[in-house]
């Protein structure tokens, strides 16, 4: 039997312009169908746990009314993968979608249900103006009640999977790190191809590039080919395990247990940019000592330390990043 592709074409221009990013939205999209169908989501079950008990239902109902438990769900949910996007930049993303475009998405939900649920979407359709304040206000209450408690760990896992993928780059090129992606994922010369249930495209990417865009709660690939979002991969992450959502104190032990405390305490807040003097204010320890654990862990590749004018300025490396996820 035939299977389905999406053909990602690109030009040496967009070979170049290949970029990482993060998406909220595509997150709390798929934490929906974690609690619509448990049962197929195992390695989100620990998050699930914490968070059944709180799941607002009003506006949960209206999510999974648009998002469903599989199969296509509106683009505007996702259509802005950067690398510094947040929870609050998707929101406010999201109250101004354009009417034009919340038709067209609602316009494919509709083809794609029956029964209420499709008269509910044309009533949505029919006011694309009051269905975007109303989809705004639940994304909202959903994403606070879900996965506000634990987007300190999500993304933590979500940025060692981009560093260690920006790691492959530097050693092995941007062919062996495509390849590498996913089982669904192949490089054919010029082409990204991924591997569908359904869907079927090739894309001239025409000097767009393509965004990767990592995904704890997804479990398979998907893609963004339409106009106006820039073509976008999805892909599960690396390293995901049940226990991914543990505390943060519980994270910070596991860490600690491995480099000793004051050196863990850096680690995990090494995805900001510091000086010397706001790592030691941020321990409660003396410069001095902020200086050597630095060295120690810049020794160990898991910090690196450049100058910015008199300043020096301290962040993890991708090696830091993959410690950091992994005890997640």
């Amino acid at each position: 039997m035939d299977r389905n592709y999406v053909d990602f074409r690109l030009a040496p221009d967009d070979i170049s312009a290949i970029r990482f990013g993060v998406s909220p939205g595509h997150e709390l999209c798929h934490a929906v169908r974690v609690v619509l169908r448990p049962p197929e989501h195992p390695l989100q079950w620990g998050w699930l746990r914490s968070v059944r008990d709180r799941v607002p239902g009003a506006s949960f109902d209206l999510l999974a009314l648009l998002i469903g438990a599989d199969g296509y769900f509106p683009d505007f949910f996702t259509t802005t993968p950067s690398w510094d996007v947040t929870p609050e930049d998707e929101a406010e993303r999201l109250r101004q979608v354009p009417a034009e475009l919340m038709r067209v998405d609602l316009g494919k939900m509709i083809v794609r249900s029956t029964g209420e649920r499709r008269a509910a979407i044309v009533r949505m359709r029919a006011q694309p103006e009051r269905a975007r304040e109303l989809i705004a206000d639940a994304w909202l209450e959903v994403w606070s009640a879900l996965l506000a408690p634990v987007w300190g760990q999500l993304e933590r896992v979500l940025r060692a999977d981009i560093a260690v993928r920006a790691r492959r780059i530097a050693t092995e090129g941007v062919a062996q790190m495509l390849g590498a992606l996913n089982t669904s994922v192949e490089w054919h010369g010029d082409t990204v191809r991924v591997a569908m249930r359904t869907h079927r495209e090739v894309l001239d990417c025409r000097g767009s590039g393509l965004v990767l865009v990592p995904s704890v709660m997804a479990a398979r690939c998907a893609v963004l080919t339409e106009p106006p979002a820039q073509p976008t991969l999805f892909y599960p992450a690396q390293g995901v395990t049940e226990t991914w959502a543990r505390d943060s104190a519980e994270s910070a032990d596991a860490l600690a247990a491995l480099v000793g405390p004051a050196r863990a305490a850096i680690l995990l807040a090494g995805h900001e940019t510091r000086t010397t003097s706001q790592v030691a204010a941020d321990g409660g320890l003396a410069a001095s000592t902020a200086s050597h654990h630095l060295s120690v862990l810049r020794n160990a590749g898991l910090m690196q330390s450049t100058r910015d004018g008199a300043r020096v300025l301290h962040s993890r490396t991708p090696l830091g990043e993959a410690i950091v996820g992994g005890a997640i």
